[in-house]
């Protein structure tokens, strides 16, 4: 007896605080609410672009490491081909050559002109030194294409970033003999999301549009179901998640996700209905014309329609009348 007094002292005093204007009852229902299913995305570039070597030679320079950000037609670093250099040479030494005959074919062709208007010479003469001129001339404009043609490959040795964005991967080291094709540095760009690898048994409560709640670098973001992949891998599906705000830093860095598959029915009470007093949690429930508090074991916090909930597991029932202030 002295116990039931004591219980019924405590809920006296805890209670007798609020007026009829101070409390307001809820009617308890049960709520549909998303089941949560927590598994880890790994953050993923939209594009991952190759900077690729146009020209097989020896790499002299090279500017960016690991972690660098460059813009797109930024020199990362440049190739040489000594050959090239040594072509280049080779035909201005014969465009020299060709300069000089063309010269001399010139003065020959003015003088045998002046000599067929005088009738020294015939006109078949003439005529022979004017298809040599152009005989010169079509050479010489060969070889100013042909020296255009090395200058170009000498001007690929520039390796560019073929877009904006973070460098990821450089195979290559300076002073290293690569290929035309070869891979110099991998950019990733275009941004960052974020792709969740789930299991099969999720697979038909998966919705795309479906919000996604993320914990990434201490901070709680939301995100957007894009994209779920029809093909199963591993047992696994794949899945696309937009998030605005998302730390990139690093790529392929592993976040914590929690995404909706299905639904359950929970009971949930006001936040500032709770009481808790020697770590454990009372809400004050009214029976009749009396208010009591019952001890209760609370969930996770859930805020509903802009509002802070807390899911009640065990001490409440549907049809529970809550005393809230």
């Amino acid at each position: 007896m002295q116990k039931s007094a004591l219980i019924t002292l405590l809920a006296a005093m805890t209670t007798g605080g609020l007026t009829a204007a101070q409390a307001t009852d809820l009617k308890l229902a049960t709520v549909s609410i998303p089941e949560m299913k927590a598994v880890y995305g790994q953050i993923q570039p939209r594009n991952s672009v190759l900077a690729r070597a146009r020209l097989g030679g020896t790499m002299v320079r090279l500017d960016v490491t690991e972690g660098d950000l460059v813009k797109a037609g930024d020199v990362i670093a440049e190739i040489k081909d000594d050959k090239i250099d040594f072509q280049i040479k080779a035909v201005d030494a014969q465009l020299q050559g060709l300069d000089a005959s063309m010269k001399d074919a010139k003065v020959e062709l003015d003088r045998a002109d002046r000599l067929v208007r005088s009738g020294a010479a015939s006109t078949q003469r003439l005529d022979q030194l004017r298809t040599q001129l152009d005989v010169i001339t079509n050479q010489v404009r060969q070889a100013e294409a042909q020296r255009s043609v090395l200058v170009q490959q000498a001007s690929e040795g520039a390796v560019v970033a073929p877009s904006d964005g973070r460098v990821i991967s450089v195979p290559v080291t300076r002073d290293a003999v690569v290929m035309a094709g070869e891979t110099v540095a991998t950019i990733a760009g275009g941004g960052f999301f974020l792709r969740l690898a789930i299991p099969e048994r999720h697979a038909h409560e998966l919705t795309q549009g479906a919000p996604i709640r993320i914990e990434a670098g201490g901070e709680k973001l939301q995100g957007e179901l894009v994209k779920i992949y029809p093909q199963i891998e591993g047992g696994r599906v794949t899945a696309d998640v937009e998030v605005e705000g998302l730390d990139t830093d690093f790529v392929a860095a592993r976040v914590l996700v929690e995404l909706p598959v299905g639904e359950r029915e929970a009971l949930l009470v006001p936040a500032e209905s709770l009481t808790n007093r020697a770590g454990i949690d009372f809400v004050a429930v009214r029976e009749g014309d009396e208010v009591v508090e019952r001890a209760v074991v609370v969930g996770e916090a859930i805020e509903l329609e802009g509002a802070p909930q807390i899911e009640i597991l065990s001490g409440l029932a549907a049809g529970d009348v809550v005393v809230t202030k």
